[in-house]
């Protein structure tokens, strides 16, 4: 009997160290220490066929992993091509980048008139032609911005210097500067002959009116300093009532500010007009600039 229950025992033991096993599997959630501490990485898996789910102390029978489903080659479409969008008519055609203003055949006009600035079709189409002769146009009257676009002020610089009539300047025998106070536009004449052609100016504002008349330079200096307004005057060349010629501190076509009666000059003409002119050099102003 005892022989009996010693081999039940020994029996009992083995079974006790054979299912107690699986139990004291490392759990990687509990960090434990239980077993032979953790087992390298995926070796449950490979043991059991266990899929990654199921728990290090799950009972019954693992289920086998299910096989990871290989992509499905797919042909990937070609894209296609869009066709591009067609850009909204602004009515403003351009030519290699130069666009169209609305006076094109009005300046085209003029332009082809004053000459001097290249060849132009007088048609209203825009052309790289004509938009190179208007860029130069722009360029030498201080029109900004200088892009060949026949806008409102290309327009009325040209109208005014191609209606300017030189022969109504009663000039004297040596040098005359005339201004015309109605186009706002001024020239020099020598013995006769054009020797300045008429170019744009900005003379007195509303309240500070520029008068006509004839009159004489009597005082000259290449850079005067005005004391009633705190500026310079470059190229200052005085005829009435504290009233010269200089050029111009600011942009000489934004007629809204006007001058103090003096006439405005683009810096070319300053310079070309102090070369021409001396102390007693005629001047002649005729007309009234509108508003004054």
């Amino acid at each position: 009997m005892k022989r009996v229950q010693s081999t039940s025992r020994l029996v009992a033991l083995l079974v006790v160290v054979l299912v107690g096993a699986g139990a004291c599997t490392f759990d990687p959630q509990s960090g434990g220490s239980g077993g032979g501490g953790a087992a390298p990485a995926g070796a449950a898996e490979q043991a059991t066929g266990a899929s990654g789910t199921s728990g290090p102390d799950q009972r019954g029978r693992p289920t086998p992993a299910a096989p990871t489903p290989k992509p499905s080659r797919t042909p990937t479409p070609k894209p296609t091509r869009k066709a591009p969008t067609p850009t909204p008519s602004t009515g403003t055609p351009t030519v290699a980048g130069c666009p169209q203003g609305q006076h094109q055949r009005a300046v085209e006009t003029y332009l082809a008139r004053l000459g001097g600035f290249g060849p132009v079709t007088v048609d209203g189409r825009q052309s790289a032609v004509d938009c190179a002769a208007i860029r130069k146009f722009q360029k030498r009257y201080g029109i900004r911005p200088v892009e060949g676009r026949a806008g409102p002020t290309t327009y009325d610089v040209a109208q005014r210097l191609a209606t300017t009539d030189p022969a109504r300047c009663k000039a004297g025998t040596g040098t005359t500067f005339c201004v015309d106070l109605t186009r706002q536009t001024v020239w020099a004449v020598r013995g006769g002959k054009v020797v300045m052609a008429p170019t744009v100016t900005r003379t007195g504002m509303s309240g500070y009116r520029t008068p006509a008349g004839t009159y004489a330079v009597n005082y000259r200096n290449p850079k005067e300093w005005s004391n009633p307004y705190e500026v310079w005057l470059p190229y200052w060349q005085h005829f009435t009532q504290g009233m010269g010629f200089h050029e111009t501190t600011t942009y000489l076509h934004d007629k809204s500010i006007g001058s103090h009666g003096c006439v405005n000059l683009l810096h070319a003409d300053a310079v070309r007009m102090w070369e021409l002119g001396k102390v007693g050099t005629r001047v002649v102003l005729i007309g009234r600039r509108p508003g004054t």
